[in-house]
């Protein structure tokens, strides 16, 4: 595997090394000892999650506040996204700031996200199922968001807002500026 540095410190893309042959591949989607060799983060996964969407869903941005904090290792086992980390931690020089990656089936490409981001991300292609591993359990009372229109974050999606497809309460998130200080 292979660690790529963001912009953002503590934000990393994985790529998982993939061992081909004609009967089509093979690959190791997550190992924690080289994970923790290659990163020095030790972090011990407790729940997977997934999700299928169609082209045009929007899922995010979505944090958990303390002390439910989480950290995700996100990738996408069949069709694409753009995957999107929101720096929320208030004392990060980069604060309010993102990074955006296409994680695809095809590129295996993944993203950690540790605990003090906001995310989400954007379908690309129908029938789209994305997959995440958690360092911390879900809690309803901990969850929050922000808009993913939030106009000073300034996220480009990629897509036509038209084209959009949110939830209820992915539509009625508030900006960041209402929920930290900006």
């Amino acid at each position: 595997m292979q660690i790529v540095k963001t912009a953002i410190e503590g934000l990393l893309v994985v790529e998982p090394t993939l061992f081909e042959d004609p009967r089509g591949y093979f690959m190791e989607s997550f190992s924690e000892r080289d994970f923790t060799e290659l990163t020095s983060i030790d972090v011990k996964f407790v729940q997977d999650n997934e999700s299928r969407s169609r082209k045009g869903v929007l899922r995010g941005l979505h944090f958990q506040r303390e002390p439910h904090a989480q950290a995700k290792l996100v990738r996408v086992v069949r069709g694409r996204v753009l995957d999107v980390a929101v720096d929320i931690r208030k004392n990060s020089p980069t604060f309010g700031r993102y990074v955006m990656t296409e994680l695809s089936g095809e590129n295996h490409r993944q993203m950690y996200i540790p605990k003090g981001f906001a995310h989400g991300y954007v379908v690309l292609e129908d029938d789209t199922v994305f997959q995440y591993k958690c360092d911390e359990y879900y809690y309803p009372e901990s969850e929050d968001g922000i808009a993913w229109n939030d106009p000073k974050i300034g996220v480009e999606w990629g897509v036509d807002e038209s084209e959009i497809i949110l939830s209820e309460k992915d539509r009625n998130r508030k900006q960041l500026s209402e929920i930290c200080e900006f």
